[in-house]
């Protein structure tokens, strides 16, 4: 299998066959984000997927699941989109379950009937980058989206039948802003109804713009109390139903997972239980991207 740069995927996508259909991210403006500042954004040409299609039915047939890389595959036109998941379809039988990043342009790119067409190819979960739900912050992070420009994204996504997995960054409003960040996270997210919700903590890459602010201390992150509450913050104002929601990521403080609403108590308690030293936080040495 032949990869440009390093590849980033999703935890859940451990055992997936990974594709790479483009290399980098045709965004990459993001304050926060050192995934892909040294790939220029490109479409991998017909011959490149064609051979590492061709790797993965030769050697990892025992694999069901297919993760198309890098940042933003669905930016690809339709047609090309199609002719790839047919592809796998055809050369790879045993996979059930093609999923991909996507950023809220490249959904809106794309009709929901389109999306349905991918559905019907194979296409299963989408993984899209919510950060916040306060304009603010989007607006200081580079987003390049609003709450409600990804709220309309995620709508598509769910309209078209898909699984929808957000991520949520806690920490990236910085200390004087952690709570409002949190209540407006909480309320966007409660409007979207994902099907999984992923809460990660803000790490600081130097390099980065906001990474290189923090290590200059220019911007103040929450400490690891601070952060506790605006997890919790989070929780409170997130109010969906028969919702997988995971903060257990390594780069959390307090490891917690759980289904709203049935354990939302459950999971509120153990931050108290945190925030009261009753329970051990992860080590800081132990935290990791």
């Amino acid at each position: 299998m032949h990869y440009d740069g390093i590849i980033i995927r999703p935890p859940s996508e451990a055992d997936s066959i990974i594709i790479q259909i483009t290399a980098g991210c045709s965004h990459n403006r993001c304050t926060f984000c050192g995934a892909y500042k040294n790939k220029q954004f490109r479409q991998r040409n017909n011959e490149e997927i064609n051979e590492n299609i061709a790797f993965a039915a030769k050697y990892c047939a025992r694999q069901h699941r297919v993760f198309l890389a890098d940042g933003d595959a669905l930016i690809l036109p339709q047609s090309r989109l199609v002719e790839i998941f047919t592809q796998i379809c055809t050369r790879l039988p045993q996979v059930r379950r093609i999923s991909l990043y996507a950023n809220a342009k490249a959904i809106r790119s794309k009709t929901v009937e389109q999306l349905a067409e991918l559905k019907k190819l194979g296409l299963n979960r989408v993984y899209l980058g919510l950060e916040s739900g306060d304009d603010q912050v989007l607006s200081a992070a580079i987003k390049g989206e609003t709450a409600d420009s990804m709220l309309a994204a995620a709508r598509q996504v769910k309209e078209a039948g898909l699984f929808l997995s957000v991520t949520v960054l806690l920490g990236l409003a910085g200390a004087t802003r952690s709570l409002i960040h949190a209540r407006e996270t909480g309320r966007v997210l409660t409007q979207m109804a994902p099907n999984q919700i992923a809460a990660l903590m803000f790490m600081p890459i130097p390099g980065t713009e906001l990474g290189d602010k923090v290590l200059a201390g220019v911007f103040q992150l929450p400490d690891s109390h601070g952060l506790l509450e605006e997890l919790r913050e989070l929780l409170v104002h997130t109010n969906c139903d028969r919702v997988q929601f995971m903060a257990n990521h390594a780069s959390n403080y307090l490891p917690i997972t759980g289904r709203l609403s049935r354990n939302k108590n459950e999971m509120l308690q153990l931050i108290d239980q945190a925030l009261t030293g009753r329970v051990i936080l992860r080590a800081e040495s132990m935290r990791a991207l």
